[in-house]
């Protein structure tokens, strides 16, 4: 983990109250895991608390890395504002991303999203790619007009789409295409990011799969494990935790109480 003061690259409203914001920085090398997030400082000093976001994109090459977040308070709607070749203050890549090294060109994998846990399954998408494993996306939005990288996931892998409202794709939440799909498929890997909802529903139906990954959202601190802020207790011991942004985000299925 490091520090930096990333330059802001472009910025864009991919739907609403929801943006891609672009940096660059030497910081991108330590940007190998999919999974991982960064702890990010909003530009006004008052403002002491960092904010966790996800790593949506990497680009080696061009040394430049992407978030996706959504603007919920001050903090993050003092990121919207940022434009480019402004400065921001960065620690990270932090926490224990998804592992794929276990992944060969005969595996199927399920990756489940939700809402504004769908960025990290990007990157984590790309790396699976790399393996070239089949890819089977599950992704869940509120509806139509919250909806982002449709097309870029479709360049990886089969996409299905559900909506809260209805108003694309399937009606109804993610849950619902995964026990009719599941009736026809059985994957190697599952991996998956979203709302405690989804989350408690794929430690359900991937309980005994060797490789299932869930990705935990959680207000955080210090983001490094020093303040304990972001605990939740283990499935084998109620009276152990674990912490969410250290030995997190990902966590296999069964591993902690959702």
């Amino acid at each position: 983990m490091k520090q930096e003061m990333m330059t802001v690259l472009a910025q864009k409203e991919l739907a609403p109250k929801i943006y891609e914001m672009t940096l660059t920085g030497k910081l991108v090398k330590e940007m190998t895991i999919p999974g991982q997030f960064l702890h990010v400082k909003a530009p006004r000093a008052d403002l002491l608390l960092r904010r966790p976001i996800s790593l949506a994109s990497v680009d080696q090459k061009n040394a430049s890395c992407k978030l996706i977040y959504r603007t919920e308070g001050v903090g993050t709607e003092l990121f919207s504002q940022l434009v480019p070749d402004d400065q921001v203050d960065v620690m990270g890549p932090l926490g224990n991303g998804f592992p794929v090294e276990f992944l060969g060109k005969e595996d199927l994998v399920f990756i489940i999203g939700g809402g504004i846990g769908v960025p990290p399954l990007f990157e984590l998408a790309k790396k699976v790619k790399e393996k070239g494993s089949k890819i089977v996306f599950f992704l869940g939005f509120a509806k139509k007009e919250v909806i982002f990288y449709e097309q870029e996931f479709a360049q990886m892998g089969e996409v299905h789409l559900s909506t809260d409202d209805g108003s694309y794709g399937v009606k109804g939440h993610v849950g619902t295409m995964l026990s009719k799909v599941l009736q026809k498929e059985k994957p190697t890997a599952v991996y998956s990011c979203g709302s405690n909802g989804l989350l408690k529903a794929v430690d359900h139906y991937f309980a005994d799969l060797e490789h299932a990954y869930l990705s935990l959202e959680a207000r955080m601190a210090c983001g490094m494990g020093a303040c304990y802020a972001c605990v939740c207790p283990t499935r084998a011991d109620r009276g152990k935790s674990k912490k969410i942004c250290d030995e997190g985000p990902v966590f296999s299925t069964g591993e902690v109480i959702l």
